[in-house]
């Protein structure tokens, strides 16, 4: 069984962080709530309830406890609103040249099906109690560096290959791109997401499909054995 505890101190330690590592578990159709995880009183927006886990905070949101629908459609949890499916929500914000333009973004977003997901269990990496599907990690680029691409490709080498998308960060590119796509994804970030968050305009995030977290983990103790001979700076 994973030692999450472990892991989040490897990461931790290795890329010099002080948050947690933010384990991200899809609860779905069919399966059973986890017991231990606070709902919220007020709905939140998945990305606040990653930047709350960082800090301790074990949080349980179902669809309706979900603040943004952008996200939580993208994240199978409620439909996409008409708004945001034709791109007029995103242009009248200001932030397309047409309603067009907006809904090709949406179009192209990863995302998963409508319903197939029932809630989301958010919480600290180090204090899970179910086995996380993603794993979120927020930093400064110098910290992220080792993640990606150093430990991305410390085996096999060759390049890193991001999407870098200016939407939906913490929901569809750091949680349901890693997971759909079984790789380590990076963000620099988004208008909502760091609208509504304490997110530092100095720091991005990466997504870690809970797949890979233990070959990561491994990973970044051999850089750790490496820096302690002097081969590498860390942190």
């Amino acid at each position: 069984m994973t030692d999450y505890a472990k892991c989040s101190q490897v990461i931790k330690d290795v890329l010099g962080i002080d948050n947690e590592p933010v384990a991200v578990t899809l609860v779905k159709k069919g399966q059973t709530l986890p017991e231990g995880y606070k709902v919220p009183e007020k709905n939140i927006r998945h990305c606040q309830s990653i930047m709350r886990a960082r800090r301790g905070e074990k949080l349980l949101l179902t669809g309706d406890k979900h603040a943004c629908h952008v996200g939580a459609s993208a994240l199978g949890l409620v439909p996409i609103p008409d708004k945001v499916k034709t791109g007029e929500f995103h242009y009248n914000i200001g932030l397309f040249d047409s309603p067009a333009a907006a809904k090709k973004m949406i179009e192209e977003r990863p995302e998963l099906e409508c319903g197939s997901v029932v809630a989301t269990a958010i919480s600290p990496l180090s204090k899970t109690e179910i086995p996380p599907d993603v794993v979120i990690v927020t930093g400064m680029p110098e910290q992220i560096y080792w993640l990606l691409p150093v430990a991305a490709k410390f085996k096999e080498g060759g390049e890193v290959t991001v999407k870098l998308e200016p939407f939906q960060a913490s929901c569809a590119y750091s949680t349901v791109y890693p997971y759909k796509s079984n790789s380590l994804s990076m963000s620099i970030g988004c208008y909502g997401c760091r609208r509504s968050t304490d997110l530092e305009p100095s720091e991005m995030l990466v997504g870690i499909p809970a797949t890979k977290l233990e070959e990561v983990v491994e990973i970044l103790d051999k850089i750790r054995a490496q820096r302690e001979k002097g081969k590498v700076k860390t942190g």
